[in-house]
């Protein structure tokens, strides 16, 4: 490739050089792209500290959703974002599955036990649409449990609304191409194999069935209080800077 002086002039700074250094092979584009990605985040990140102190400092709560198919980086989108974020006023939640106790409850139970104070920012790393999609499409609720949680999610978020709470809802989007390349990524990953679940190896046979329930839900639950940012997220670095500047639009907008 042709370097033009601004490019040599990332090559030599302190991050160039660290990046050409920890490379295998040595990718002059790929490394200026990566430190380039690396000063835009960080610009961002300093935004999001600016947000998180005017929350604080206004009693705000915000609470954050993170929905999509598996591996669309919903979980990578969260780290960059929170990564210099004050701990004592945020919090990422990510379930497990119910336990006994609590598939016995009000299905929003153990999610509202969840929610923030004033003053705190809440990531959910999906959320209670699990049983909108990721439920129905596995049989892991009935259909009579899938109906009623579509007959109260609306009611459900404008109670927490109109209780002075930012409810922010993103759906990170990503094709059925790049989700096969990202799993057989992962599978060939040691570090990062544990992360193949077995709902992950059901993903690419049932992707019609996920669509259908996709579609129902930005359908039933893309209200005018409460609606759906959909992110292209085929691009993960495009992807958490699309997040990140909406998530501030709607939050200085509240």
């Amino acid at each position: 490739m042709e370097l033009k002086q601004k490019d040599i002039d990332i090559l030599s700074s302190k991050e160039g050089l660290k990046m050409l250094l920890s490379q295998e092979s040595i990718d002059l584009e790929k490394a200026i792209r990566r430190v380039k990605y690396e000063r835009d985040l960080l610009k961002w990140q300093i935004k999001l500290l600016k947000l998180q102190h005017w929350v604080t400092e206004n009693n705000k709560r915000v609470i954050i959703i993170f929905e999509g198919r598996d591996s669309a980086g919903k979980g990578g989108a969260i780290r960059r974002i929170t990564q210099f974020l004050n701990p004592r006023s945020l919090k990422t939640v990510a379930l497990p599955k119910p336990t006994k106790e609590e598939r016995d409850q009000w299905y929003f139970q153990r999610y509202v036990t969840h929610l923030p104070k004033h003053g705190e920012t809440l990531f959910f790393d999906r959320s209670w649409y699990n049983r909108a999609v990721v439920e129905p499409v596995n049989g892991f609720c009935t259909e009579k449990e899938y109906e009623k949680f579509m007959s109260e999610v609306n009611d459900f978020e404008k109670m927490i609304m109109d209780d002075d709470t930012v409810l922010i809802k993103l759906y990170f989007s990503i094709s059925k191409d790049e989700q096969l390349r990202r799993f057989t990524n992962l599978q060939n990953n040691p570090l990062k194999k544990w992360k193949y679940s077995l709902v992950d190896s059901k993903a690419q046979e049932l992707w019609d069935s996920y669509t259908q329930y996709k579609q129902k839900m930005f359908d039933n639950t893309n209200t005018e209080y409460a609606p759906w940012k959909i992110i292209n997220a085929n691009k993960k670095v495009v992807a958490r800077f699309d997040a990140i500047n909406y998530i501030i639009e709607r939050v200085m907008e509240a």
